[in-house]
Protein backbone atom coordinates (compact mmCIF):
# COMPACT_ATOMS: atom_id res chain seq x y z
CA UNK A 1 0.00 0.00 0.00
CA UNK A 2 2.77 2.39 0.94
CA UNK A 3 4.66 1.57 -2.17
CA UNK A 4 1.66 2.28 -4.39
CA UNK A 5 1.14 5.75 -2.81
CA UNK A 6 4.77 6.68 -3.23
CA UNK A 7 4.57 5.75 -6.90
CA UNK A 8 1.64 8.15 -7.40
CA UNK A 9 3.51 11.24 -6.01
CA UNK A 10 5.09 13.25 -8.77
CA UNK A 11 8.68 14.53 -8.56
CA UNK A 12 7.37 18.14 -8.80
CA UNK A 13 5.21 17.72 -5.67
CA UNK A 14 8.15 16.32 -3.77
CA UNK A 15 10.28 19.30 -4.71
CA UNK A 16 7.51 21.71 -3.54
CA UNK A 17 7.21 20.05 -0.15
CA UNK A 18 10.95 20.10 0.35
CA UNK A 19 11.07 23.83 -0.57
CA UNK A 20 8.36 24.79 1.95
CA UNK A 21 10.11 22.84 4.64
CA UNK A 22 13.32 24.71 3.94
CA UNK A 23 11.52 28.08 4.31
CA UNK A 24 9.57 27.41 7.51
CA UNK A 25 12.03 25.25 9.39
CA UNK A 26 14.16 28.23 10.67
CA UNK A 27 11.01 30.08 11.86
CA UNK A 28 9.79 27.08 13.80
CA UNK A 29 13.18 26.60 15.38
CA UNK A 30 13.45 30.28 16.41
CA UNK A 31 9.99 30.22 17.97
CA UNK A 32 10.89 27.16 19.98
CA UNK A 33 14.17 28.70 21.17
CA UNK A 34 12.64 32.09 22.11
CA UNK A 35 9.97 31.92 24.88
CA UNK A 36 6.96 34.27 24.67
CA UNK A 37 8.19 36.24 27.73
CA UNK A 38 11.25 37.50 25.89
CA UNK A 39 9.72 38.21 22.52
CA UNK A 40 10.53 41.69 21.14
CA UNK A 41 8.10 44.59 21.65
CA UNK A 42 5.72 45.95 19.04
CA UNK A 43 7.00 46.68 15.61
CA UNK A 44 8.41 50.22 15.09
CA UNK A 45 5.46 51.18 12.89
CA UNK A 46 3.02 50.30 15.68
CA UNK A 47 4.97 52.40 18.20
CA UNK A 48 5.08 55.31 15.75
CA UNK A 49 1.32 55.21 15.26
CA UNK A 50 0.79 55.09 19.03
CA UNK A 51 3.00 58.17 19.49
CA UNK A 52 1.13 60.07 16.79
CA UNK A 53 -2.30 59.34 18.24
CA UNK A 54 -1.24 60.01 21.87
CA UNK A 55 -2.69 63.17 23.46
CA UNK A 56 -0.12 66.00 23.22
CA UNK A 57 1.13 67.63 26.42
CA UNK A 58 -0.48 71.02 27.11
CA UNK A 59 1.73 74.01 26.28
CA UNK A 60 3.68 75.49 29.15
CA UNK A 61 2.23 78.85 30.17
CA UNK A 62 4.36 81.42 31.97
CA UNK A 63 3.09 84.28 34.10
CA UNK A 64 4.74 87.28 35.72
CA UNK A 65 4.51 87.40 39.51
CA UNK A 66 5.96 89.82 42.05
CA UNK A 67 7.98 88.20 44.81
CA UNK A 68 8.74 89.99 48.06
CA UNK A 69 12.00 89.59 49.95
CA UNK A 70 12.14 87.35 53.02
CA UNK A 71 13.70 89.61 55.65
CA UNK A 72 13.21 87.42 58.73
CA UNK A 73 14.27 84.17 57.07
CA UNK A 74 11.07 82.24 57.75
CA UNK A 75 10.66 81.24 54.10
CA UNK A 76 7.74 83.62 53.44
CA UNK A 77 7.69 86.97 51.65
CA UNK A 78 7.61 90.05 53.87
CA UNK A 79 6.73 92.58 51.15
CA UNK A 80 4.20 92.75 48.32
CA UNK A 81 3.48 94.87 45.26
CA UNK A 82 0.59 97.20 46.26
CA UNK A 83 -0.97 97.30 42.77
CA UNK A 84 0.35 94.19 41.03
CA UNK A 85 1.73 96.29 38.17
CA UNK A 86 5.18 97.39 37.10
CA UNK A 87 6.88 100.55 38.36
CA UNK A 88 5.97 103.71 36.52
CA UNK A 89 8.22 104.63 33.63
CA UNK A 90 8.90 108.09 32.24
CA UNK A 91 6.13 110.61 31.61
CA UNK A 92 5.84 114.40 31.49
CA UNK A 93 6.26 114.58 35.26
CA UNK A 94 9.41 112.48 35.52
CA UNK A 95 10.30 108.89 36.35
CA UNK A 96 8.87 106.57 38.94
CA UNK A 97 11.99 104.74 40.06
CA UNK A 98 13.76 105.20 43.39
CA UNK A 99 16.25 108.06 43.36
CA UNK A 100 14.81 109.78 40.27
CA UNK A 101 15.38 113.55 40.11
CA UNK A 102 12.65 115.80 41.44
CA UNK A 103 12.21 119.58 41.41
CA UNK A 104 14.96 120.14 38.89
CA UNK A 105 17.38 117.91 40.74
CA UNK A 106 17.04 119.59 44.12
CA UNK A 107 15.83 116.34 45.68
CA UNK A 108 15.57 112.64 44.97
CA UNK A 109 12.46 110.52 44.63
CA UNK A 110 12.21 108.59 47.90
CA UNK A 111 9.88 105.81 46.79
CA UNK A 112 8.85 103.62 43.88
CA UNK A 113 5.71 104.43 41.88
CA UNK A 114 3.65 101.37 40.96
CA UNK A 115 1.30 101.87 38.02
CA UNK A 116 -2.41 101.70 38.87
CA UNK A 117 -5.90 102.59 37.72
CA UNK A 118 -7.96 105.03 39.72
CA UNK A 119 -10.40 103.16 41.93
CA UNK A 120 -8.59 99.81 41.94
CA UNK A 121 -7.76 98.05 45.20
CA UNK A 122 -4.49 98.79 46.99
CA UNK A 123 -2.93 95.84 48.81
CA UNK A 124 -0.93 96.02 52.03
CA UNK A 125 2.76 96.06 51.04
CA UNK A 126 3.62 94.42 54.37
CA UNK A 127 1.99 92.96 57.47
CA UNK A 128 1.71 95.03 60.62
CA UNK A 129 -0.42 97.75 62.18
CA UNK A 130 -1.81 100.89 60.61
CA UNK A 131 0.13 103.56 62.49
CA UNK A 132 -0.88 106.65 60.53
CA UNK A 133 -3.25 108.00 57.90
CA UNK A 134 -2.08 111.35 56.64
CA UNK A 135 -2.07 113.79 53.75
CA UNK A 136 0.40 113.52 50.89
CA UNK A 137 0.88 117.30 50.70
CA UNK A 138 0.76 119.90 53.43
CA UNK A 139 -2.34 122.04 53.20
CA UNK A 140 -4.03 119.63 50.78
CA UNK A 141 -6.64 117.25 52.20
CA UNK A 142 -7.44 115.46 48.96
CA UNK A 143 -4.59 112.98 48.52
CA UNK A 144 -3.79 110.65 51.42
CA UNK A 145 -1.34 107.97 52.48
CA UNK A 146 -1.52 104.92 54.75
CA UNK A 147 1.41 103.96 56.95
CA UNK A 148 1.94 100.41 58.19
CA UNK A 149 4.61 99.41 60.71
CA UNK A 150 5.84 95.93 61.55
CA UNK A 151 7.48 95.88 65.01
CA UNK A 152 8.89 92.38 64.52
CA UNK A 153 10.76 93.37 61.36
CA UNK A 154 11.49 96.95 62.34
CA UNK A 155 10.31 98.10 58.89
CA UNK A 156 7.50 100.46 57.94
CA UNK A 157 5.76 101.15 54.64
CA UNK A 158 3.84 104.17 53.34
CA UNK A 159 1.43 103.84 50.41
CA UNK A 160 0.55 107.27 48.95
CA UNK A 161 -2.45 108.38 46.90
CA UNK A 162 -4.80 105.95 48.60
CA UNK A 163 -8.38 106.42 49.75
CA UNK A 164 -8.08 104.55 53.06
CA UNK A 165 -10.22 101.52 53.80
CA UNK A 166 -8.55 100.89 57.15
CA UNK A 167 -8.21 102.74 60.46
CA UNK A 168 -5.29 103.65 62.68
CA UNK A 169 -4.50 100.78 65.04
CA UNK A 170 -5.94 98.13 62.73
CA UNK A 171 -3.89 95.00 62.12
CA UNK A 172 -3.39 94.09 58.47
CA UNK A 173 -1.80 91.14 56.78
CA UNK A 174 0.41 91.15 53.71
CA UNK A 175 -1.80 91.57 50.63
CA UNK A 176 -4.94 92.71 52.47
CA UNK A 177 -6.92 95.48 50.78
CA UNK A 178 -6.17 98.74 52.56
CA UNK A 179 -8.01 101.16 50.26
CA UNK A 180 -8.45 102.35 46.68
CA UNK A 181 -6.19 104.20 44.27
CA UNK A 182 -6.86 107.94 44.07
CA UNK A 183 -6.71 109.71 40.72
CA UNK A 184 -3.81 112.13 40.33
CA UNK A 185 -5.22 113.88 37.27
CA UNK A 186 -6.54 116.84 39.27
CA UNK A 187 -3.02 117.62 40.51
CA UNK A 188 -0.91 116.40 37.59
CA UNK A 189 -3.00 116.23 34.40
CA UNK A 190 -1.66 113.50 32.13
CA UNK A 191 0.52 111.78 34.74
CA UNK A 192 0.42 107.99 34.99
CA UNK A 193 -1.81 107.12 37.93
CA UNK A 194 0.15 105.17 40.51
CA UNK A 195 0.73 104.27 44.13
CA UNK A 196 3.87 105.82 45.54
CA UNK A 197 5.43 103.27 47.93
CA UNK A 198 8.06 104.18 50.48
CA UNK A 199 9.81 101.50 52.55
CA UNK A 200 11.50 102.65 55.75
CA UNK A 201 14.22 100.40 57.15
CA UNK A 202 15.02 100.15 60.87
CA UNK A 203 16.36 103.58 61.79
CA UNK A 204 14.04 105.39 59.38
CA UNK A 205 16.13 105.44 56.20
CA UNK A 206 14.13 104.93 53.01
CA UNK A 207 15.24 102.01 50.88
CA UNK A 208 14.54 101.00 47.30
CA UNK A 209 11.29 99.02 47.25
CA UNK A 210 12.21 97.64 43.82
CA UNK A 211 15.00 95.64 45.48
CA UNK A 212 12.58 94.13 47.96
CA UNK A 213 9.76 93.42 45.48
CA UNK A 214 11.06 91.80 42.31
CA UNK A 215 9.37 90.31 39.22
CA UNK A 216 9.87 86.70 38.19
CA UNK A 217 8.35 84.37 35.57
CA UNK A 218 6.75 81.15 36.81
CA UNK A 219 4.91 78.29 35.11
CA UNK A 220 1.17 78.17 35.77
CA UNK A 221 -1.33 75.32 35.46
CA UNK A 222 -3.25 76.19 32.31
CA UNK A 223 -5.94 73.56 32.98
CA UNK A 224 -6.59 74.92 36.46
CA UNK A 225 -6.68 78.49 35.17
CA UNK A 226 -9.17 77.57 32.44
CA UNK A 227 -11.39 75.79 34.93
CA UNK A 228 -11.30 78.81 37.24
CA UNK A 229 -12.50 81.07 34.42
Amino acid sequence: MTLSIAKTVSPAAVRCVLGLAAVFAPMVGAAMERPASVRPGPAPIIKLLADITAKPAPPRVMALVWKGADIDGDGASDFANPTGAAPRGHDDFGDGWFGARRDGGSRDHEGVDYVAKAGQAVHAPMSGYVTKIGYAYAGDTELKFVEIANPALGYAARAFYVTPGVEVGQAVRLGDTIGEVESLQGHYPGITNHVHLEILAPGGDRVNAARLITPTMVAVNQTADTAAD
